[in-house]
């Protein structure tokens, strides 16, 4: 039983991410075409059975590459988003340097929310609890292993986190996770855990 998590292709730089609206770049899906392409000619190895998806564009746009190329549904979801930030999402630097300044992820503390967004405290708790819910979604047979989970890099980096049993906080450094890298999480008779972190051979 294996949950390969997918984070997006390339994305526009210079603005704010979090719930940003902006979609991949050219490069970006190109990245997510050939990850598509990766996955179809190995079929039988990841023996993929369930496609689910954050809902925004970045996400959805990688995932419609990948669907393209296996062929199958997609399951989206806002549960599996990045982290809600509010006015900033999606907004030039420059702008947000001078409406917000001083206020990104790590300068934040635990209980303290992006205005009109949510706080990291949340945000783990979200993402904690909606993998739970996957865990026993595919331990009772609800959905079908194994699962393809297109989101994002703070959420795939929470994920490290929970399965390493290390405490999280917004001043947490980040594990490597490339843009369509794929992190393989296994279950085991001890639980779930991450056997193959952040592969890219569909890049190389």
């Amino acid at each position: 039983m294996k949950i390969y998590l997918v984070r997006h292709g390339a994305d526009e730089e210079g603005y704010r991410g979090g719930w940003s609206q902006r979609g991949l770049t050219d490069h970006g899906i190109l990245q997510a075409r050939r990850l598509g392409t990766y996955l179809q000619e190995h079929a039988e190895q990841y023996d993929i059975q369930t496609i689910i998806s954050s809902d925004l564009p970045r996400a959805v746009q990688t995932s419609s590459e990948i669907e393209a190329a296996l062929d199958m549904p997609i399951m989206y979801t806002p549960e599996w988003r990045e982290m809600n930030n509010g006015e900033l999402a999606g907004m030039p630097h420059a702008e947000a340097e001078e409406k917000y300044p001083g206020i990104y992820f790590n300068t934040l503390d635990m209980s303290t929310a992006f205005p009109g967004g949510e706080s990291p405290i949340h945000f783990h708790t979200r993402i904690r609890n909606t993998f739970e819910h996957l865990c026993i979604q595919l331990e009772k047979e609800q959905i079908q292993s194994n699962v393809l989970l297109v989101t994002h890099g703070g959420v795939i980096n929470i994920l490290y986190y929970l399965l390493a049993k290390r405490e999280w906080s917004s001043k947490s450094s980040f594990y490597p996770i490339d843009n369509t890298s794929i992190h393989t999480i296994e279950k085991h008779k001890e639980g779930w855990s991450i056997i193959h972190p952040n592969r890219i051979p569909h890049l190389r």
